[in-house]
């Protein structure tokens, strides 16, 4: 039996008028196995943290890991984690948290504030938070103790 998890990808900006907050779901990765913060959530947040978000790609953009915006983290994830048929799926954005997840994750992508990581544990009646910065603080925190 897998621990089951999905990554929802946001990506959030501060209206430059009225200072609000908004943003919009990029998309909705499910994953069938080793989803608690230890497992593969941990490798994700430590390759996110040895990216940057740019608006462009320049002469450098291709001696670094770099996230030409939300949609093309979402992408390089979907490539990073997919590496056969099964246990990586797309499904839609409504499904999110009804589809038997013991963990929810979403990365959020903001132009003021970087990436932040955000980890729910999903086994109640309604999603708990049970971490929320950095991905390089959630790697930290969660790292596989493998020897």
């Amino acid at each position: 039996m897998g621990t089951r998890s999905t990554y929802r990808v946001v990506e959030q900006w501060q209206d430059s008028e009225t200072k609000k907050i908004e943003g919009r779901e990029i998309c909705l990765i499910y994953v069938q196995y080793d989803g608690y913060p230890e497992g593969h959530p941990s490798e994700v947040a430590e390759w996110l943290s040895g990216g940057r978000v740019v608006n462009g790609l320049g002469a450098d953009s291709k001696e670094s890991l770099v996230f030409n915006g939300a949609g093309c983290l979402a992408a390089q994830l979907i490539a990073k984690l997919k590496d056969g048929a099964g246990n990586v799926y797309m499904h839609t954005l409504s499904s999110r948290g009804n589809c038997c997840e013991d963990y929810l994750y979403d990365i959020i992508v903001t132009d003021y504030k970087g990436v932040e990581f955000v980890c729910y544990s999903n086994y109640g009646d309604e999603p708990e938070q049970i971490f929320r910065g950095t991905p390089q603080e959630f790697a930290d925190a969660y790292k596989s103790i493998e020897a």
